[in-house]
């Protein structure tokens, strides 16, 4: 019963390390995806700032104009 213990072992060991992998791999693009919703976050709220100050640029040119 000695091999069939090390074989049941050694299964067992290799069905945890493939588990861990898959939950490392999973966690990565999961952190990726984070990643790139923040950067996206970032670009629009500079793209509305930037339409912001436009705005009131226009505005104050025509104040200046009165």
């Amino acid at each position: 019963m000695g091999f069939l213990d090390d074989a049941k072992e050694t299964a067992e060991t290799a069905a945890r390390k493939a588990k861990e992998s898959w939950e490392d791999a999973k966690d990565r693009v999961g952190d990726k995806v984070d990643e790139l919703k923040a950067e996206a976050d970032v670009k629009k709220a500079e793209a509305e700032r930037d339409s912001v100050k436009a705005r009131n640029d226009a505005k104050e040119e025509l104040r200046d104009e009165r």
